[in-house]
């Protein structure tokens, strides 16, 4: 982890954005999930679709989230932090359904600002699944 901008209180900071997306997605909770996102946000789905901006997150999400047929079970968890500036964090992340015909992973990277008020939110991310050959 390169923490050379970043204080204590901001690697904390960046893994509870992290963890919120956890606990958002187990719980289908999409106006939750929508939260955690910058208004200007880019997201690229483990699918490819790409939205860009909070209106077209939020629709995406809305309409597929709450209706999703997985169970909830989901990890995340951080396994690499790098601060490219003291306002701007670059985290891969472990995402893992468990299913009970078997795990599926995926490998995140979610770029986070943080906001003048001190709070990181996702900005930039591209969901990747992990393809087991």
């Amino acid at each position: 982890m390169n923490t050379e901008y970043a204080s204590s209180a901001d690697v904390s900071a960046v893994a509870q954005v992290v963890a919120a997306v956890e606990r958002t997605q187990r719980a289908k909770d999409a106006e939750g999930f929508l939260s955690l996102f910058h208004p200007d946000a880019l997201w690229t789905t483990a699918h490819g679709k790409v939205l860009i901006g909070l209106d077209a997150i939020a629709e995406f999400t809305r309409a597929v989230l709450p209706k999703s047929d997985w169970d909830g079970n989901v990890t995340y968890e951080v396994v690499h932090t790098r601060f490219l500036r003291p306002d701007v964090a670059a985290v891969k992340v472990r995402q893992v359904y468990h299913a009970p015909d078997g795990d599926s992973e995926g490998a995140p990277l979610y770029v986070m600002t943080k906001r003048d008020d001190g709070t990181w939110l996702l900005h930039a991310c591209q969901n990747t699944p992990v393809r087991v050959d």
